[in-house]
């Protein structure tokens, strides 16, 4: 599995290339294998900065690192864990980035995968990376699970496509089917963490799998990467934790319960000083009515999910901006609004046209710093909210 002096040499002399143009210029029996190594490498630099600097990581198929977490969320999940523990099992082991931070706060770890050949890639970057206390293990996580001994902590990341490659969204589909493994991975580890799709609907999956002690939305840069589900036996009321890391190291952290949620928020047709935009993890995980009563910010609309206040409260979750204008569009009003600006940049929220419909309508091109939130109030009028972005200190 170790990389040859020719293999790395014209690897570092084509990393920069188009892998599918290099794949016309060059033939040879090992091209395939060195095309990927060179792909993996175009995807660590950003993805995985840790695993690039390490030159002779060996990178497997797209779809593995393609279903592989970053490394910012890898660290993540590893800050969840308490260090010092004794024994971690990895059930659906995959590329290993979540592995590879996860097992550091262990004593002894396993990494079991059903494909014979990230196994040996497991085995060749693990030794790179230092991991002297890892076992890597052939099998199906089923199979191993019913003999294995107990742990601290179980990882999965069910794979989320079917026998014909096509994507899966709900948790029965997904492979290991955790609905029909919960109660024994309940009885071999004291807390199980599952990494899912963004895509899966986060109220109807606790109520599948049960046990669940917390549910964490993970986004990068406000885009939203992954849910984590942590189980444990008798795990009480699930807390939920809306996560937005920052790549320059920042943290958004807005942890709610469902009871929390149910104390609806104050509703206001009057939009003051500041309009607030709660982050993607807050909008993913539902806390419209928690993040409002948390803040003590007015919602514009129950369904809008835009929120309101006289004051700055800096370390809201999501983006501020000052509000310039409230107007109705009306064709007076966008009539005049146009005349004076070129760019801006527009949202919709609760509303019945589409950005893309606003700029065909209105000529209105992308971009400036200007700020357009076509929404609907808490009295059912149409508004334009015309703004400006402010930073936002954490």
């Amino acid at each position: 599995m170790k990389l040859t002096p020719t293999q790395q040499e014209f690897i570092s002399a084509h990393e920069n290339e188009d892998v599918r143009e290099l794949a016309l210029r060059f033939r040879g029996e090992d091209m395939p294998f060195l095309l990927a190594q060179i792909a993996g490498r175009q995807t660590a630099k950003h993805k995985i900065p840790s695993w690039y600097r390490t030159g002779e990581i060996v990178y497997p198929l797209h779809l593995s690192l393609e279903q592989a977490s970053s490394e910012m969320t890898a660290r993540y999940k590893a800050s969840l864990v308490q260090e010092g523990k004794a024994r971690f099992v990895d059930l659906t082991g995959g590329m290993g980035v979540d592995f590879s931070y996860l097992s550091a706060c262990f004593g002894h770890a396993i990494y079991l995968e059903q494909n014979e050949e990230l196994c040996r890639i497991a085995t060749h970057n693990f030794e790179l990376l230092g991991l002297n206390h890892a076992t890597v293990l052939h099998g199906k996580s089923e199979d191993y699970l019913s003999q294995m001994e107990k742990a601290d902590l179980i990882y999965l990341d069910p794979s989320r496509r079917d026998e014909r490659g096509r994507k899966v969204f709900h948790m029965e589909d997904c492979s290991p089917d955790l609905t029909q493994l919960k109660d024994l991975l309940l009885e071999k580890a004291d807390r199980v963490m599952i990494k899912y799709s963004p895509m899966l609907d986060i109220s109807l999956a606790t109520k599948t799998v049960g046990d669940v002690s917390e549910v964490h939305v993970v986004s990068v840069d406000n885009e939203c990467k992954e849910l984590l589900f942590i189980l444990k036996k008798d795990a009480g009321e699930c807390r939920y934790h809306a996560v937005n890391l920052h790549r320059g190291g920042e943290m958004e952290d807005f942890l709610f319960t469902r009871e929390e949620e149910m104390q609806e928020a104050v509703l206001t047709s009057q939009p003051g000083r500041y309009l607030y935009e709660p982050n993607a993890s807050i909008m993913k995980a539902g806390a419209f009515n928690a993040v409002g009563n948390s803040y003590k910010v007015r919602k514009l609309h129950r369904h809008s999910h835009l929120y309101t206040s006289d004051l700055l409260l800096p370390g809201f979750p999501g983006r501020i901006f000052t509000i310039d204008e409230v107007m109705v569009p009306n064709r007076i009003n966008i009539r005049r609004f146009v005349s004076v600006t070129e760019k801006v940049n527009i949202a919709v929220r609760n509303y019945p046209m589409s950005v893309a419909e606003i700029r065909r309508k209105t000529g209105l091109k992308e971009g400036g710093e200007s700020y357009l939130f076509a929404t609907t109030l808490a009295n059912s009028q149409k508004v334009w909210i015309v703004g400006k972005k402010v930073k936002n200190k954490r």
